[in-house]
């Protein structure tokens, strides 16, 4: 039994009527996954110079909440490009908070932190409070861009590609 063909016309309307389904789909995807980003949980970070600051105060700007430790090595190999990402861009609007975790030990935290000339806000997170908040963060490094409305853009657990990632700052810090 052979299967039945449409003439090329049926076939044109047929491909004509999937591609804007297609469109339509992906059009409405599209929508739903901007108008869901998640809100980033209203926590305030305690740096290691004591200074607070809360998530609500750096509204505006778009945020890397980068957590990390010490004793982590891929924390350690990807310090020195997250330090190039956020020179590049704090002048456009980025800001950084680095939270170390809450077994790292403050010292060796602040002797990094010292060391290295981290020119952004380093946070400890002693209670784990903050990571808990953060979608109970267990893996370093996990790196957050949130954008200027208090909206998490992307979480990257691991390195992440930083031309990848210069990509979505651009793309926030434009919008």
């Amino acid at each position: 039994m052979q299967p039945e063909t449409l003439p090329s016309s049926g076939k044109r309307k047929l491909l004509i009527a999937l591609g804007a389904i297609a469109v339509a789909t992906v059009g409405a995807l599209g929508v739903a996954s901007l108008s869901s980003a998640k809100p980033a949980p209203d926590v305030t970070f305690s740096s290691i110079t004591g200074e607070k600051v809360s998530m609500q105060s750096l509204r505006g700007k778009v945020v890397m909440v980068n957590f990390w430790a010490t004793s982590c090595t891929t924390c350690i190999k990807e310090m020195p490009s997250m330090v190039q990402t956020y020179n590049k861009y704090k002048d456009k609007g980025l800001d950084f908070v680095a939270v170390a975790m809450s077994y790292d030990p403050p010292n060796y935290v602040l002797n990094y932190a010292q060391t290295r000339s981290l020119p952004f806000t380093v946070a400890i997170d002693t209670q784990g409070d903050v990571a808990k908040s953060f979608d109970d963060v267990k893996l370093t490094p996990t790196t957050y861009v949130i954008d200027k409305e208090g909206k998490v853009l992307k979480r990257y657990v691991g390195e992440p590609d930083f031309a990848a990632l210069h990509q979505l700052i651009e793309k926030a810090l434009a919008a």
